[in-house]
Order: structure tokens, then sequence, then C-alpha cells
């Protein structure tokens, strides 16, 4: 804990600059009285550096390290002879790699979990959804009918593995990509072979002295990030939904009220739901929640963050205290009795704020351990010795408590859940789903388009502000918005999420939004669950209407908040895909360069998406309507039509005739 007056001397900037959140502003007008340091000042404090900002500088030999002028990037060249395309091209890839080795590797524990699942040899968790099982089978060619449910989960565990391993050939998701989509992929060489054969040549190809041709090293880009985006992270999600069950609507809470005085608080960050799912059964088992009653408390109250809360808020409607940026200021209450971490997105300053309020920061996977913290390892082969054994620590730690407790009373309302299969449910009911309904009120113009808006927050900007604003632009132009990630906890902090936001939408979205009654910003999950938007728009493309590849859809994609390398893969994997994605906040290339014309132009020209860049929220909504138009008139649905919303009556209707 630093000297209090040293803290204040630093920080005089009003905690609302800082972020649209209530209840952070106030925590982090109570760290600096403790004299505890959040991110927010320590990104005040940190200017961040301007030649990493632009890329132009490489790491990457002993030679240099190398730094080129981003004001005139062709004036000189790296002491090997890289040039600013190269050096940009180099950095960007090994994002892309890194990234995308975080959303794989998530997924292939996930596929870890499941074999031994299907095997037997874990018995803590089962087959939750066998209709999803047979489905995620089916759209891969594996043959279910009459078979044992047992017999078709090792198959598709056999043909998911390729997702990984297979050194040639073809990802198994490549079949869920609409076929004009696949074809230019194949032309370009981009289709996937195993995401670890895709990310090795990626970090070989940006070593020094490999390849050096800046559009050479974007073709292998996309190809690792389509590893991700149709590989690894669609496999995670796909294993999630079948192992714990496929998300449908739920009412939610979130904000930091969600918190209770009297009950010991145990806080689940991360982002692999395998210990979120396990610390469930525990905060239920009879014997501990007597415990918790023995200690004093009228109970034991899970709450989320991040990701892996976000996961457990669209299953089971588990609380979220916070996205990311908040992951700091909550511990600042006083009131959470244990912080347990998995992986991605874990700040090591937790450690110190969690000191400094007397709170247990307990890591449990082997990779990810922090300096400071306690560290009970999970094995899914006995989950609960590890998360019995964290609740008991924060018991421990509630009956215990010497920190005053500030809670912020706010909670925020919403309904999330919405996955692909809810959505094909919710426009077509149980014996008609179908994207039809979607697709004709894009074709007629009462929805405009679509807009996925995920990702993270960051203290270079302002919490969730981007977010919310953007979004009510969106929204209010008749784009329908989808949402995963930290963005979709800002938006229901807003109360965004709820189907009465309808009445800030335009009067085509409104309506659709009041006749399905649902809201007009979904939201589907955690950040690998972007796959679910993907799978949303080749369904979008199956369903007819609106052109024979993902590039001819009105949608767009935005991450205003962007911090991680996961986000530029992910925004890579949308690129290739076809969909037109803007990023705010920076981004790490130097404008007017070669490297930033093939991002930002060449690749649209190519059959795939574009990258796009702003700063503001209402010009990242002009840019993505702008494409969205672009789209319509492309596919000669701009023009004025008769406005239609057929309902479930009018289907039966045209049935029958």
């Amino acid at each position: 804990m630093e000297d209090k007056q040293e803290v204040s001397k630093k920080k005089a900037t009003d905690p609302k600059d800082f972020t649209t959140c209530e209840a952070t502003a106030r925590m982090i007008t109570k760290a600096r009285k403790d004299g505890v340091e959040l991110a927010f000042d320590r990104a005040a404090n940190m200017k961040a550096c301007p030649i990493g900002a632009d890329s132009a500088c490489c790491k990457h030999c002993a030679m240099g390290p190398c730094r080129l002028n981003a004001k005139d990037p062709y004036s000189k060249v790296g002491v090997c002879g890289a040039t600013i395309d190269t050096i940009m091209s180099r950095n960007f890839a090994r994002m892309v790699a890194a990234g995308g080795a975080a959303h794989t590797d998530h997924g292939m524990s996930m596929l870890d979990l499941f074999r031994e699942v299907v095997n037997g040899n874990i018995k803590d968790y089962k087959i939750k959804s066998p209709t999803k099982l047979e489905a995620v089978a089916q759209s891969i060619g594996i043959e279910t009918e009459g078979r044992e449910i047992s017999d078709i989960a090792m198959d598709l565990y056999e043909e998911l593995e390729r997702t990984y391993t297979q050194v040639e050939g073809e990802i198994p998701f490549a079949q869920r990509v609409p076929a004009k989509t696949l074809e230019t992929w194949r032309k370009l060489g981009i289709v996937p072979r195993g995401a670890m054969r895709e990310i090795m040549e990626l970090m070989h190809r940006s070593h020094m002295g490999v390849d050096q041709d800046y559009a050479n090293i974007t073709k292998q880009c996309s190809r690792t990030a389509l590893a991700d985006g149709w590989g690894g992270s669609m496999v995670a999600t796909e294993i999630s939904d079948i192992l714990y069950g496929t998300p449908s609507p739920v009412a939610i809470e979130v904000n930091m009220g969600v918190l209770k005085e009297d009950q010991v608080n145990i806080i689940v960050h991360g982002h692999e739901p395998n210990l979120f799912e396990s610390v469930l059964e525990s905060v239920n088992e009879p014997t501990l929640v007597q415990a918790a009653k023995d200690a004093g408390a009228k109970g034991i109250n899970l709450v989320g963050m991040c990701c892996s809360g976000a996961e457990m808020l669209v299953r089971h409607g588990i609380p979220h205290a916070g996205n990311f940026m908040s992951t700091e200021a909550v511990l600042v209450t006083g009131a959470v009795d244990a912080m347990v971490v998995d992986v991605q997105c874990i700040k090591q300053a937790l450690v110190k704020v969690a000191e400094c309020y007397e709170t247990p920061l307990i890591t449990t996977n082997p990779r990810c351990k922090i300096e400071g913290a306690t560290h009970i390892e999970f094995h899914e082969h006995d989950p609960k010795a590890c998360t019995d054994e964290l609740v008991i620590k924060a018991i421990g730690r509630f009956k215990n408590r010497k920190v005053p407790i500030e809670i912020p009373k706010i909670v925020n309302s919403g309904v999330h859940g919405f996955s692909h299969e809810y959505i094909n449910y919710m426009l077509g009911g149980t014996f008609r789903a179908s994207y039809t309904p979607l697709n004709d009120n894009i074709i007629n113009g009462r929805i405009r388009g679509v807009a996925g808006v995920v990702g993270c927050t960051n203290p270079r900007v302002k919490q969730d502000w981007i977010h919310v604003e953007l979004v009510k632009e969106l929204i209010k132009n008749d784009v329908l918005v989808v949402q995963t990630g930290c963005s979709q906890v800002a938006l229901a902090k807003a109360g965004l999420t709820t189907p009465e936001a309808a009445h800030l939408a335009g009067p085509g979205l409104k309506e659709v939004c009041e006749t399905v009654g649902m809201p007009p910003v979904l939201g589907l999950g955690s950040c690998v669950d972007n796959s679910r938007i993907l799978i949303a728009c080749a369904e979008m493309v199956k369903t007819g209407g609106l052109g024979d590849s993902l590039a001819d859809l009105p949608v767009a994609g935005c991450a205003p908040e962007y911090m991680s390398e996961k986000a530029i893969c992910i925004g890579q994997y949308f690129v290739a895909s076809g969909v037109y994605t803007v990023f705010g906040v920076t981004f790490p290339i130097v404008e007017g360069t070669k490297f930033h014309k093939h991002l930002f132009e060449e690749l649209e020209k190519q059959g795939l998406g574009k990258w796009g860049f702003a700063t503001d929220p209402y010009e990242i909504a002009r840019l993505m309507i702008a494409h969205i138009d672009k789209k319509r008139k492309a596919l000669g649905i701009d023009k004025a039509r008769e406005r239609t919303l057929v309902d479930m009556a009018d289907r039966r209707a045209m049935d029958a005739a």
C-alpha cells in the first residue's frame, strides 16, 4: 500500500473521467483514500510508448531493437534492412499467433475434458445436451441416426482433435463455411489445416530473416486466425454447450451491488467454465453452506467477472460484478472474501490490491501462477478438491473480516443467453425454427443490418462509454446488435439488454423487437463465443436472400475498447471471414504505409473483409452503417419497400396455401 499523500498527489483526475460506471468510480475514490493504486491511475501515470503504439519498432533479433520513424516511415530501415511494412506485419503476426494460441489452448482444454468424460475417466462432469452433441456431429458429417450417444461423442472427439493436430487438409468446421466463402479461402490458400501447424508456421515466418513480404505474412495471419475462429474458439463454445448446456435467455443482474455484506462473497474471474461449474457445485454443498452459517454468514454468494462470469451469466443467471476494468475496483469494496482466477485477462496487480483488503487471491491453473497469490491447483479428475478448499478459505476470511465494507448499492438488470440455437427458435418457434424472419426483415429494410460489438475495456479510454454510445447510435439506425465478452456487461449496466430498451431503437428494429419480445442488443456469452456470431452469419447466408458469401452480408463488427492480442486475432478472423471490422483506442499500424493499405483496402478486393479504425463512437457508427448500406446496395435491397413483419400466424397461412 502506497503512502496516501503520495497517491492523492499523483492522482487528481476525477474518477468519472475514467469510467461511466458509477460503482467503479466510487471504488476509485475509495482506493485513493486507502492509498491503493488501480489500473486507471497507473494508465494515467504511464505514458504509452508512441513508437510501440505504431508498431514501428522491432526486437526480434539481437542486432536491435530497431526504431523507425512513424512520421516518415520509409526514411530508414532496420539493421537487417527490414522495412516498416515488414516490421509492422511481423509484429501484427505475433499478436495474431499469441491471441490464437490463447483461444485454441482454451478450446483444447475443453476437448481434453470432453474426451475424459466420454471415456468415463471423469465423473464430475457429463454430457448435459445430447441434442447439441448430435447437431454438432451432424454439422461435420458424423452419422447419428440410431447410434449410442457415447459412440457419437467419441467420433466427435476424434474428428475435432484434428482442429489442433492435423498437418494437411482442412479443419472440420470448414464444412460449416458457406461454399462461396470457402471457395475464396481455397483460392487464396488460407483454409486452416490445424491450429498447431498454423501458429507454429506464423511464428517461424515472423522470425528474423524469414518472411519479408507483408502480403505473404498477412496471408498466414488469416490462416492462423481462421484456425481460431472456425477452430479453437468454435470447439470451446460447442463443447461447453454440450457439457454444460446451450444458453437460452435468462434474467441477469450485473454491477457491484450483487455483492452481499452478510454473505460469503466469492468471485470467479477468468475464461474457462470448468472451474466455475465446479465452484457452483461447491457453494451449494450443504456442509459448506452450514459452515458459512456457522461463521455468521447468511449464505454463500457466488459472483462472476470477465468472460468465465459471462459464460455462467448466460447459462445459469449467476450475477456478474463487472467487466475487465472493474476487476481491481471490486476488491476495494472490502466485501470480496475470495477472488478465484484461472487464465487470461488477469492483472498481476490484483495481488497487491487483494493484499490491501485482506482478500485471498487464488490461482488455480498451472498455466497462470502469480507471484504472491495462493495457488490451489484445479484438476478436472477431482475438481471439488480445489473448489471446496477455496470455499473454505473464503469462509475463513468472512469469519475474520477486519476491513470496512463499502458496497455500491447499484444493480442493473438485463436478459442474456441468445445462442444461435435460441435465436433460431425465437424467430421461428419449435417446429419452424429458422432465420427466415431475420433475413426477410433485413431484405424489406425493417432491420438495416447486424453489428457485432464485442471485446474488452481499456483504461486508455473512458470505461464503457464508447460501447454504450456506439450501440445507442446503431440501434437508433435500425441495426440489430449482438455482443460477447466485456462489452455486453457494459451494455447491461446501461440498461440496453432488456426488451424495454427497444424504445431506443429505430422504428423498424423497434417493431421487430416488440413483436418477438427481444432486446435490441443480444448478449451471446464470452469472448470465445464470437464463434456464435460466425455460425449466425453462415446461417444467414444459408437461409438465402442476402448473397452467397459472408462478404455479401450487410453486417459489420467492432471492438471499440480492445486491449489484448486475442482481440487482434478475433478481428483478423472476422476480416478473413468477410466482415468489415472496426477497432478503437489505437491501431498498431502506421497509416499511409503499404501494410496499412493492404489491411484496410486490398483484402476486401480479394473477396474478404477489411479493417477499419476510429476512436469516436459516432464516427465508428457512421463507418459501420455506411458499410452495411454499401452491402445493401450491392444486394439490391437498398430501395424503399413495403415493410411487412411476418408473424407465426402469417407463416401458417402461407404454408397452408
